[in-house]
């Protein structure tokens, strides 16, 4: 029998994909930049808040009151072990990233949209010497290891394919900024699975 629940999160899923890989193009930045200027990278996060809030809050309606999962007590403390190791690779790879950068005040502050700005150094030390994502490996590691209930079960496999075909269209804008440079770094650090030893990035 057809989930109807699950179905319309899954939809709802899709369509933030699609309207977070719109606004993420060429095009849809310069929709961006006509409404706001300078403010075209706040706006971006705004309108991807107030989505991604819309969709799970939709899925809290569909799928919120079903039962949780009895885990045997070993699970449950590898998926506090996932939670906590998720925040902290959140915590020390966002101190690579300028975050007034990242979420539009440095743009305001320069009085330029993203589109002028130079781009960032790219950053191949610390985590990123052994993981070229490690921001999307803790979200990862924070959706599967709050998995409880058929809700969040939806949550972490949806964010995943989201993650996974979001990672295919930012490493084709890295390619395009930084070149062979990405190239020879893409090479020699895995996307999301770490290298514990080894061969790593080198740089900032």
């Amino acid at each position: 029998m057809m989930d109807h629940g699950l179905l319309l999160y899954a939809g709802l899923w899709l369509s933030f994909a699609l309207g977070h890989s719109a606004f993420a193009s060429v095009g849809g930045r310069r929709v961006l930049e006509r409404l706001a200027g300078r403010g075209d990278r706040l706006l971006y996060n705004v309108i991807a808040i107030l989505h991604l809030a819309l969709v799970l809050i939709g899925g809290w309606i569909e799928l919120g009151g079903r039962p949780g999962f009895a885990f045997p007590w070993p699970f449950n403390i590898l998926r506090a072990a996932a939670i906590l190791a998720g925040i902290a690779i959140l915590l020390i790879a966002g101190r690579s990233y300028d975050p007034a950068r990242f979420f539009g005040l440095a743009q305001l502050r320069a009085g330029a949209p993203e589109r002028v700005l130079p781009a960032e150094a790219l950053v191949t030390g610390g985590l990123n010497g052994r993981v070229r994502h490690p921001l999307y490996l803790g979200l990862l590691l924070l959706v599967w290891g709050d998995v409880h209930a058929p809700l969040t079960l939806a949550t972490a496999l949806f964010a995943t394919a989201y993650v996974l075909v979001g990672i295919h269209f930012e490493e084709r804008k890295l390619r395009r900024l930084y070149g062979a440079t990405y190239d020879a770094y893409r090479a020699a650090v895995p996307m999301l699975i770490p290298r514990l030893a080894g061969r790593r990035g080198t740089g900032k």
